[in-house]
């Protein structure tokens, strides 16, 4: 079998706006004949390479990277999967000398350019500025997927205060796990004046979503420290594992709440589906929920997912859910805890 797979994408910036034209290409060819191919796929594919030279010019008509389309013989017999290849690599050629970022090798390529384990770093921050700290206030939002240009006014609109401490982002980063999905997030939340950590949502968990996430930002479940207050982000993204895995992670939960046990008297679980979500393993919601509330002092829990504002009272035992909505709906949650308990408000934008 050959496979081959061509990434194409074509971006267009005008004056500086972030407003991506993003036209994907992927060839899969498995190729099971090694003399020939159908006509059918054989005149598809030249067809979409044709669209996207004509797409590209089109975007460029005005500047001189404008190029030809090959001259595509109209054969609409059977071609081997040289004939193919020869094809290819005459539209690559074409395109490789219009940009240095025109061509991906694939969508899940999991070669990072750019910063890589940033929630450990910033949980260093986290707990350094936070320390000795009795009164905390930081900003909670999710599933900024697609939403590139909503996200970046969250970051400016976040950055106007003076008075957050850290963010939280609640997961789904990406829609499809495609790596730069993940880098273009990643570069928008770098603008953050204020340290920030991000979860791993149930998107994010698809192709080599997890993989990149572990590489740009680190593991799935972490916890940290900040005045006083732990903070448990756990991956609870069942479905995306088949419930071939242990998720949520008791063994992490447990562990963690017998360690550092001197620094916390407080606590906060964060999530991106909560217990009774259909995403969530719900054989072992009363179970999950049982372990949280063996915390010490536990507050609140954080979830994400629905792409809506929700508080609720899951188990009816006065530990609330709160549900941060979607970055489309251009809104986000500022919690501020004191001694005396905690104060939430949402935050339109």
């Amino acid at each position: 079998m050959v496979y081959l797979s061509v990434f194409l994408e074509f971006c267009h910036k005008d004056f500086g706006k972030r407003n991506k034209i993003v036209t994907l290409l992927i060839l899969n060819i498995e190729h099971k004949n090694s003399d020939e191919w159908t006509r059918h796929s054989s005149v598809h594919y030249i067809s979409l390479s044709k669209s996207l030279i004509q797409t590209f010019n089109k975007e460029n008509q005005n500047n001189d990277n404008r190029y030809e389309c090959p001259n595509f013989a109209a054969q609409t017999n059977m071609i081997d999967m040289n004939s193919f290849c020869k094809l290819a690599s005459v539209f690559l050629c074409c395109t490789l000398p219009c940009s240095c970022d025109l061509i991906d090798y694939h969508p899940y390529d999991v070669r990072i350019d750019g910063e890589t384990g940033i929630n450990e770093k910033n949980i260093a921050l986290i707990e350094s500025q936070c320390q000795g700290k009795d009164t905390l206030r930081f900003a909670f939002m999710s599933d900024s997927q697609r939403w590139y240009d909503e996200t970046q006014d969250f970051v400016n609109d976040v950055n106007r205060r003076d008075d957050i401490d850290f963010v939280i982002h609640g997961g789904d980063l990406s829609d499809f796990g495609v790596t730069d999905e993940f880098l273009w997030q990643r570069n928008i939340l770098n603008g953050l004046k204020m340290p920030y950590v991000v979860l791993i949502g149930n998107h994010d968990c698809l192709g080599t979503g997890e993989e990149t996430f572990r590489t740009v930002f680190g593991d799935p479940n972490f916890a940290f420290i900040a005045g006083g207050v732990k903070f448990v982000c756990l991956n609870t993204n069942a479905i995306e594992y088949d419930y071939s895995r242990p998720i949520p992670d008791f063994n992490f939960i447990e562990d963690e709440m017998n360690t550092r046990t001197d620094e916390f008297d407080r606590t906060v679980v964060a999530m991106h589906i909560r217990p009774y979500c259909g995403e969530f393993n719900n054989n072992v919601a009363r179970v999950f929920q049982r372990y949280i509330n063996l915390y010490p002092s536990l507050q609140f829990c954080l979830a994400a997912h629905e792409h809506r504002l929700a508080e609720m009272d899951l188990f009816e035992d006065g530990v609330m859910y709160y549900l941060s909505d979607c970055m489309k709906h251009r809104n986000y949650y500022i919690f501020t805890l004191t001694p005396d308990g905690y104060e939430r408000e949402v935050v339109y934008f």
